[in-house]
This record gives C-alpha cells, structure tokens and sequence, in this order.
C-alpha cells in the first residue's frame, strides 16, 4: 500500500492496519512481542539493545505518528516517563509557561524535580486571551497545556496557543490523554509535541503503562530518541504490544465512552441545576464552541461539584458500585476519583482551590457500561 492510500485511512482503518512490521515470513496478521534484550550487531533493521529500540516499540510508534499526524513519535514507559524526557531538553535558568490548571503529578515533576536544576514554570489561566497575549513578553522556552484539562475540564484554544507561542520562539506541547488521538490532533492545530498518556485512553483495559511523544519535526523526534535511551525512559515490549492491542478498538470505545458521558453529564445537570457540571460537549461548558471546533467528540472524563462537604463527597463515591475509586482513567471500566485526596493531593491545598479543585470536587472516568445501568448506580449512591 502506498503512503497515499494509509493517507486517507480513517482513524479505525490505521489504528488496525498500521504498524504490523516484522512478521517475516510467517503470515502471522499480529506481529509478535520481541521479548528480548540483546540483538545480534549487524542486524538489517539496526537493532541492538532494547533500551535503544525494539520492532514492538516502532510498530506502536508508527502507527501513533500516523493517528496523531505526527512526523516522528517516540514512545516510553508511562505519561510521566514522556513528562520526563520533554521537559529534560531544557537548560538551567530557561522558563516554561504552563495552563494553571494540570495534571498534579506534571506540578509535581515540575515544581519538585526540576526546579532544582533551574527550570523555571510560570502558571496561568489560558482560557484567557489576557494571558495568552502575556507569553510573548515572558518569552518562554515552553508553553504546556492540556485540553481538556485534569481535572477541570478546562478547554484551552489551541491553535490561539500555538500562535502566541511560536511569536515568542517557543515550542508549544499539548497533553493529549483526556481527548485522546480519536477525538483531537493537537499537531494540525499548531502544537509542536503532543503528549499523550497511552495508559488511558489508547489503550483502555487499565492492565499497562506506556506513554508517547508525538513530534511535529524531526528535531524533536532526535531528542526525544534520545531521552528514550539515555535516560532509561524506555517501555516494555509487552507494554507496547498491549497498547497496539486495545488501540485497534479506540474507535468504538471512544464513541461509546463518549455518549455514556454525556449521558452522566446531561444526568447531574439536571437533577442538581446548581452544581457545577463540567463536560467539554454540554453546552453549559464555558469553552463549548472551542471544544466543538477543536474536537470531534467530548471523550469519557465529567466533573461534578455539588458543594457537599469533603466527609460528603467521599461517602458519595464510597458508596457507588460500578464506579470503583481509583486514579487512573480511560479505561473500559467506569472510575471515580477525589482529586483534591487523589490525583492532586501533591499541590498545595492554597493552589488546588486557588483554581477550582476543591474538596467537593469529583471526576467520573465514564467506562462502556450499560448506560442505564451507570445512572442507576449513581441514583441510589447519592445522598438523602
């Protein structure tokens, strides 16, 4: 098939269809998993040490690139692992401008990890064109953001973004994970990197770790391999064999994850019409059009405050059965989760509620359960 053709593949055609190298000449219609550490120098395909590359690392790699319309994408044991080596270019003294509202274990690389070696992060709203128009005159090296965000939902614009950030010479990464490569292509919108944690989303059965940069040029891919292999940042070939996998049916769950949320969504605004609901495709989000213009779908993740008290909400989400009480997201099986004890316990409690993650703050991962069957579970779980 021709690089023609694969180009004009829908997201489900690529996602079954591409990456399957090195069968040989078995017929096999899955590749193996490489489980090795060690090949032989002088192999045809260059292979020499599994921390430097394996065949299931660039199967998973080249079909993320093509789903992500990336030029290059490297991929690493975990989201954090893809943190690790994007912020690791980064010299002592330079600066990164990041949404103010991220993931709490970013904050925490950034703020406990790298600020030691002089990496400076200045924090602000960007859903805000005020301070968006303020990045050119802190002239940052990085501009980070999610969309949506973690766990807010926020919805940054990034192509307005990606604008800003290159008129101040910098390189703008979009984390990906809660849109998923599905639903958002960050790179068509002016992103330089999108970070996407594979765990979630792409690959949906909560039984791996895996993450990926996804690079517009191949400057970034250069040091991307090299963070893979210099700082031990490398996957399992298991892990990327089971990430290729649950990929093939992204598609369909995301479809399903995302009707089933909305579902939950369109629930809590209704029964309770002064809460604050926050889902990208309701039309109450503050960021509805932007999320619709950038966004092909609303993906599993709502968030809920309805001003019970911290005791309140954890009875709440103790008592939901299909909802099990965990930190991950984006797999089949629907989650809850208590950022403020959770997910975000790591930022100072002054930052979490300075931006929104208060103690009556929940998140539900939406799995690809009976829709009925979810609300039903969330009826009988809420209080009296």
């Amino acid at each position: 098939m021709s690089k023609e053709e694969i180009n004009h593949w829908g997201h489900e055609t690529l996602s079954i269809h591409e990456g399957l190298d090195y069968t040989g000449d078995t017929g096999a219609v899955i590749p193996p998993i490489f489980m090795t550490s060690t090949f032989e120098s002088g192999n045809a395909e260059g292979f020499d040490y599994t921390r430097s590359g394996n065949p299931n690392f660039r199967n998973l790699e080249k079909v993320l690139a093509d789903l992500e319309g990336a030029k290059r994408a490297s991929v690493f044991a975990s989201g954090v692992s893809a943190i690790t080596a994007i912020t690791s270019t980064l010299s002592s003294g330079t600066k990164i401008v990041a949404e103010e509202n991220i993931y709490g274990c970013t904050y925490r690389l950034f703020e406990q990890v790298f600020a030691k070696f002089g990496v400076e992060v200045e924090y602000l709203d960007l859903t805000a064109q005020s301070n968006i128009d303020l990045i050119n005159q802190i002239q940052p090296e990085l501009v980070w953001i999610e969309s949506p965000t973690n766990p807010l939902l926020k919805i940054i614009d990034i192509e307005s973004v990606a604008k800003a950030s290159h008129e101040a010479g910098a390189s703008l990464v979009v984390d990906n994970t809660f849109a998923s490569s599905c639903l958002q292509r960050p790179l068509e919108l002016g992103a330089d990197l999108s970070l996407l944690s594979t765990t979630k989303y792409t690959n949906g059965h909560s039984d791996t770790l895996g993450g990926v940069v996804c690079s517009a040029s191949d400057e970034w891919g250069d040091k991307m391999v090299f963070a893979q292999k210099a700082l031990g940042l490398q996957p399992s070939p298991f892990g990327c064999w089971l990430i290729q996998r649950g990929l093939k049916t992204q598609g369909l769950r995301i479809m399903r994850h995302s009707s089933n949320a909305l579902a939950v969504a369109s629930f809590f605004e209704q029964e309770f019409p002064d809460a604050v609901v926050r889902y990208p495709f309701l039309v109450s989000h503050p960021q509805y059009e932007i999320a619709k213009k950038q966004m092909s779908g609303g993906s599993g993740v709502v968030t809920v405050d309805l001003g019970l008290t911290l005791e309140g909400t954890q009875n709440f989400l103790q008592r939901l059965k299909l909802f099990r009480m965990a930190e991950s997201l984006g797999g089949v099986e629907s989650l809850s989760c208590h950022p403020a004890s959770m997910t975000h316990a790591s930022v100072p409690k002054d930052v979490r509620e300075s931006v929104g993650i208060t103690d009556s703050l929940f998140r539900l991962s939406v799995g690809i359960e009976n829709e009925e069957d979810l609300i039903n579970d969330i009826k009988s779980s809420l209080p009296a």
